[in-house]
């Protein structure tokens, strides 16, 4: 795994290894997330990026929070309650020197709280495929306060995920097995 394009284009991300079976530690492979980043600089939701606030849900390995740090944004939360996804979160911070950035929020996506700062303009969501916690995990966000008004989401899921009433689908793609909703949370 690698950034795939921006200021740290090029970097080598920690290996997963064998990765957290229990937790289905599964990273977006390189191709989609260009693909998606693409989206978002080139495409219709060019312009989202730079400044922007980052909240990464069922973050991983941090990759996708950190691809958007090395494309312009200005800070990510990089959520996971995950050991494994945790050491994994750590060490790409510190291989691209990203402590400033970039931090790891150790919480289950589905019980955040409330948010206890600023609204987040760019959310990326890829909870374990088929077991209904993207869902959950937004209605949590915008329930506590995480989604600011107009938010961009970026939805992962093996099936094509059904949006809350709250927001509108304004793209919808698949790569191979992966299923990508791009939402935006409707404006209060």
């Amino acid at each position: 795994m690698r950034i795939v394009g921006g200021a740290w284009r090029g970097r080598a991300l920690a290996p997963v290894g064998q990765g957290d079976e229990a937790a289905r530690l599964r990273p977006t492979s390189d191709r989609v997330r260009e693909a998606i980043f693409n989206l978002l600089v080139n495409g219709a939701h060019a312009g989202v990026l730079p400044g922007a606030r980052v909240l990464d849900l069922f973050a991983g390995t941090g990759a996708m929070g950190l691809e958007a740090l090395s494309r312009g944004a200005e800070s990510a939360v990089l959520v996971d309650s995950g050991q494994v996804a945790g050491r994994l979160i750590a060490r790409n911070i510190g291989l691209l020197g990203a402590e400033g950035r970039a931090r790891r929020l150790a919480r289950d996506a589905t019980r955040l709280g409330p948010c206890d700062g600023s609204p987040f303009d760019l959310v990326f969501l890829d909870p374990p495929y088929g077991r209904g916690l993207g869902l959950r995990a937004l209605q949590e966000a915008q329930a506590g306060g995480w989604l600011a008004p107009g938010a961009l989401i970026v939805w992962e899921e093996g099936a094509a995920p059904e949006p809350p009433r709250w927001a509108e689908v304004l793209d919808r793609r698949r790569y191979g097995e992966t299923h990508v909703a791009i939402l935006a949370c409707a404006p209060e």
